[in-house]
């Protein structure tokens, strides 16, 4: 039987002790039926406390800075103002912002709710409340929220919003959009604070969608512009049991394709299940593929998951950067053809790199597979992190790889999804770190923290200490009152088996063959290597200790060679990390320099002055320039190399990933 019955059992229950299994359970909607639902299931992020340096700091400033942050510019930009004034409608207002506006509130509820979780605010609960009111009393009687009709229903935007609801929704209304944020903050505040205000209200508006959208009579028969409701509404499915919504899942999935619109940019151009590559809006794609991947979890379709891992594979074959971001077209926010892939102009928007990632995390709980979470640490890492500023207030929109030194970091964007998105997103981290199936452990990620988790009714501690990704040695402890028998499942990331990316899209080019070894309780471990994790299968004990070791020596990268825009470039990689050369290290230029044939990256000392930690490498190179008569001389130079996530934290300058091997890349400076 479906989770929903123990979750409606369990919130009729008048003390709910914890909230955070069945949270993170409805996340990713694990099921008792084997043959409906992930397969493996997280660790709920409430349940790792996180303790290094590196992210601990980061869901800190997510906290202290980016969602207070968030919530000023909402009330700066009026997306506040649109509630009240929904609430209170007349023929005069006009709304001051854009038609998606509402869903940036929604995501930083949501962004609040996972905080809440982990840093108990009565402060931020009360704000939160506030804002759930103004919701409420926005909300029309018959369940549908949509500021911006609602607000005037006589003035209408016929371009963006149509005439009638519902009109425009396949054409850029994001009606449906905003009510899939606004759903998903819905559950994930019920989760956090047994409140029922804001679900009741995700009910009313879901029922309405319902009603309003399918084949019957007096229906419309649409399916979203921007995907996104499709996830949400799986979650409502699994908080009340009430199918209706799943069905509603299917209709937006299965009529994609088969209504009016028929377009790449919004991934209709054909039915879902004939789709085998990835295209148009990549933000939308991502929400997309995660949906047919949460509706073939719950229905237990093999033909979702056959679309959604061709999908994919496609992805990671032919229009992947090398920092995990995608969406290579900036003109449209989209999926370029087969191995489009330019630096400078690179899109790779944030929120891109975030669906990416939700996406991939699913992939690993229906298959078990190591390379989904090497490509989820990729973007974490790199394409994801580097959308927000060491200080948690800045931000980026599109990702580049290169820059001129006219790009910078925005306190804020008159489309803001990118900031809210990661309101939500970075304190829901740790539940990546861990996931469990039957008798089988994972560790995913590696980052200092302290978890308890259950194996088959079995309790057990676990506490993990390393200097990741500065340092490849990490250490597990393994806490439990009796001894039991399960399998610990130790990934070793794809940069440790040589292998960039899935696919050879990416390929090291060093020649070298990082080691690693796992010990236990001092000895080498017995164990064998299945899907990317090595097992260990034994008898574990209180306090068993578990070392792993990773080598990890400065890459070099190259591309496929039919990637135009890095043909004869390196780039430069250690463990997770992708590295740039930023002008503020190399004030003498970047476009200048040439790499030699054989390029001799070296690890520098970490150093914990410089953008609030970082081990930089460097690398020989030639410096070439012009003569005053116009001939070209070259002298030895050397790049200073640090990591990508951390460019454009101090002054403005210029940026590079890819470096090249002869004259045709370098442009030269005067001396």
């Amino acid at each position: 039987m479906i989770l929903y019955i123990f979750a409606i059992n369990f919130h009729n229950s008048p003390h709910m002790k914890n909230v955070s299994l069945l949270f993170f359970f409805l996340l990713f909607f694990v099921s008792a039926n084997a043959d409906t639902g992930y397969p493996i299931t997280p660790v709920p992020f409430t349940d790792v406390k996180v303790e290094d340096s590196f992210w601990q700091n980061r869901i800190e400033k997510n906290r202290l800075a980016t969602i207070p942050i968030a919530l000023n510019q909402c009330e700066i930009t009026g997306r506040f103002e649109h509630f009240t004034q929904a609430a209170n409608p007349n023929d005069t207002v006009r709304p001051r912002g854009i038609l998606y506006d509402d869903s940036d509130v929604y995501k930083i509820i949501e962004g609040i709710a996972y905080s809440l979780q982990s840093f108990p605010d009565k402060k931020l609960e009360k704000t939160a409340d506030s804002i759930i009111s103004l919701i409420e009393n926005a909300q029309e009687p018959d369940g549908y929220l949509y500021t911006f009709r609602t607000m005037n229903p006589h003035h209408h935007n016929n371009k963006g919003m149509g005439s009638r609801r519902w009109e425009r929704v396949e054409h850029g209304s994001h009606e449906l959009y905003n009510q899939g944020h606004m759903i998903e903050a819905a559950v994930a505040y019920y989760m956090a604070t047994g409140k029922r205000t804001l679900l009741d209200v995700a009910i009313r508006s879901a029922d309405c969608i319902c009603r309003s959208i399918g084949t019957g009579e007096g229906q419309e028969r649409v399916v979203p512009g921007h995907e996104e409701i499709e996830l949400a509404l799986c979650k409502l499915y699994l908080v009340t049991g009430d199918k209706k919504y799943l069905n509603q899942v299917q209709f937006f999935i299965d009529q994609r394709g088969r209504t009016e619109r028929r377009s790449e940019y919004s991934q209709s151009h054909k039915p879902v299940t004939e789709q085998t590559e990835a295209c148009g809006h990549a933000v939308r794609a991502g929400y997309l593929y995660c949906g047919i991947a949460d509706l073939a979890a719950l229905t237990g379709n093999r033909q979702y998951i056959q679309t959604i891992d061709t999908i994919w594979q496609d992805i990671v074959r032919h229009r992947l950067y090398l920092t995990g971001g995608i969406g290579s077209a900036g003109d449209k926010e989209a999926f370029g053809p087969h191995y489009f892939l330019p630096n400078e102009t690179a899109y790779n928007e944030t929120c891109a790199a975030i669906a990416w990632a939700f996406l991939n995390q699913r992939l690993f709980l229906l298959h078990g597979e190591s390379k989904y979470i090497d490509m989820l640490e990729r973007t974490l890492y790199n394409g994801m992190l580097s959308g927000l500023a060491l200080d948690g207030k800045h931000f980026f929109y599109p990702n580049p790889l290169a820059s001129r030194g006219g790009y910078g970091r925005k306190e804020w964007f008159g489309t803001a999804c990118c900031p809210s998105n990661l309101c939500r997103f970075i304190p829901s981290l740790p539940g990546y770190v861990y996931a469990v199936h039957k008798k089988k452990l994972y560790v995913n990620l590696f980052m200092s923290n302290s978890t308890t988790l259950d194996i088959e009714g079995r309790k057990l501690s676990l506490s993990q200490k390393t200097d990741y990704p500065w340092d490849g040695h990490i250490s597990l402890t393994i806490n439990s009152k009796r001894p039991g028998q399960f399998d610990l499942a130790l990934r070793i990331p794809g940069w440790v088996r040589n292998e960039v990316v899935p696919g050879g899209l990416y390929s090291y080019a060093d020649g070298l063959k990082p080691q690693f070894q796992i010990t236990v309780n001092g000895q080498v471990a017995e164990g064998s290597m299945s899907k990317g994790y090595f097992i260990i299968s034994r008898t574990w004990k209180h306090n068993d200790k578990v070392d792993i070791s990773f080598d990890m020596p400065a890459r070099t990268v190259t591309a496929y060679q039919e990637v135009e825009a890095n043909r004869g470039r390196t780039a430069f990689e250690r463990g997770p990390l992708v590295y740039c050369a930023e002008e503020s290290d190399n004030p003498t230029g970047i476009f200048n320099k040439m790499l030699p044939k054989k390029p001799l990256p070296e690890v520098g000392v970490f150093d914990t002055t410089k953008l609030q930690g970082i081990c930089p490498i460097l690398v020989p190179s030639q410096q070439v320039n012009y003569t005053t008569e116009g001939y070209i001389t070259t002298k030895i130079s050397r790049l200073h190399l640090i990591p990508y996530y951390a460019w454009a934290n101090r002054k403005a300058g210029q940026m590079n990933v890819w470096f090249p091997q002869n004259l045709k890349g370098v442009e030269p400076s005067y001396q």
